[in-house]
């Protein structure tokens, strides 16, 4: 993560040959030619192509800076040629884009896909007339796949508490990924944390002042949702956390009922962030119940026929598929906002390595026709 970028390719190349050796003859290899592989990135790249793109910055801990500013396709198709392996990057994408990828392949009413785990984004397929930045650019497609990087999506609407902000000011980056600071699994735990704190210094209900929890991201949202989803009379698992992590002991039972409280709120929030931008990019594609896309006419009285057509949003991530709470609190907030006579056309479906599937599904697609724009 802080060496060379010569050393971070070699390091993906080494194992794909142990990979492709134990999968094949070597004879057999050679007879089949050159490989298409798909290339999942997740790190905000330029592309420049299908299968190229320049990176632009490290996030997640990386810090290479001999790669920022160079092809990151070309970066791994030379550590696969100093391992003579004959293989192609011929498809160049994020994890999201992989998730919708997979998602179309099985239903081809998948329009959206959601990443929300440790970190979240969004992509969908839209009409390429109606992508303005591409307006000029050669392409026969009708569609085109837009990467929302939604978790720098930043309004003064947002309802940003203090909590947030402090956790923004003191993070490795302030002023960045607001929207992502507010709804991914990397920061629930903390705004927690914070939250406990707050309450540990101004009502004096956990004692004396444990030192653990001044400690930024010592409490892991696996372990918020654990608290949060303990049902147990007592509440043991609260208090196993509250006393093994953050070295709270002997918590009172109404006060464990508060904690559970709070990460209920914190929970529902996140949820229903979420969930408006998920319908927020419905409305954008004319898939809200609206009347024309977004901009166009006022939403139909209620008891009016609506023609609606049945829409699948992908969804990928561990916040979403192993935080029950979170997951249903998610449901529910897109029923309530889309309606009744709406909600039943918007299908989630949840996917599963959308990274690995999907750059594959991609990578084959371009290699068996060249037709990729057809599959997306």
């Amino acid at each position: 993560m802080t060496s060379t970028s010569e050393e971070l390719f070699d390091f993906i190349a080494a194992p794909l040959k142990v990979f492709v050796g134990k999968g094949d003859n070597v004879s057999e290899l050679s007879k089949l030619g050159k490989r298409e592989l798909g290339f999942t990135f997740s790190f905000p790249v330029k592309q420049i192509s299908f299968s190229s793109g320049l990176l632009i910055k490290w996030t997640k801990g990386f810090a290479i800076e001999d790669t920022v500013g160079r092809d990151v396709s070309q970066c791994l198709q030379h550590a696969l040629s100093r391992r003579d392996l004959d293989i192609q990057v011929t498809a160049l994408i994020n994890d999201t884009v992989g998730t919708l990828a997979l998602g179309h392949y099985h239903d081809e009413d998948t329009l959206v896909a959601v990443i929300i785990g440790t970190g979240t984004n969004a992509c969908y397929l839209e009409k390429a007339d109606a992508i303005i930045k591409s307006q000029g650019l050669l392409t026969t497609s009708r569609d085109m796949v837009v990467n929302v990087e939604w978790g720098n999506f930043w309004s003064s609407h947002l309802p940003r508490t203090s909590y947030d902000i402090d956790l923004d000011a003191e993070s490795p980056n302030p002023n960045d990924l607001g929207f992502e600071k507010m709804i991914s699994g990397m920061y629930l735990g903390d705004i927690v944390r914070r939250v406990i704190l707050r309450m540990s210094q101004e009502l004096d209900v956990f004692g004396p002042d444990s030192s653990k929890l001044h400690v930024p991201f010592i409490l892991r949202t696996p372990l918020m949702a654990a608290m949060h989803e303990d049902e147990s009379p007592d509440l043991r698992e609260v208090s196993r956390v509250l006393k093994d992590i953050l070295e709270i002991p002997d918590v009172p039972l109404n006060i464990r009922k508060l904690i559970i409280k709070v990460c209920d709120i914190v929970t529902c929030r996140t949820a229903r962030l979420a969930a408006a931008g998920i319908v927020g990019i419905l409305k954008k594609i004319g898939r809200d119940g609206s009347c024309g896309v977004a901009g166009g006419k006022a939403r139909p009285k209620v008891g009016s026929q609506i023609k609606m057509k049945r829409t699948v949003v992908a969804i990928e991530g561990g916040l979403y598929t192993k935080y029950t709470l979170f997951r249903e609190y998610l449901n529910e907030a897109m029923a309530q906002i889309l309606g009744e006579d709406v909600a039943p056309y918007v299908i989630i479906k949840v996917t599963e390595d959308g990274s690995g599937i999907g750059a594959a599904l991609l990578a084959a697609s371009r290699s068996a026709s060249s037709v990729v724009d057809a599959v997306l």
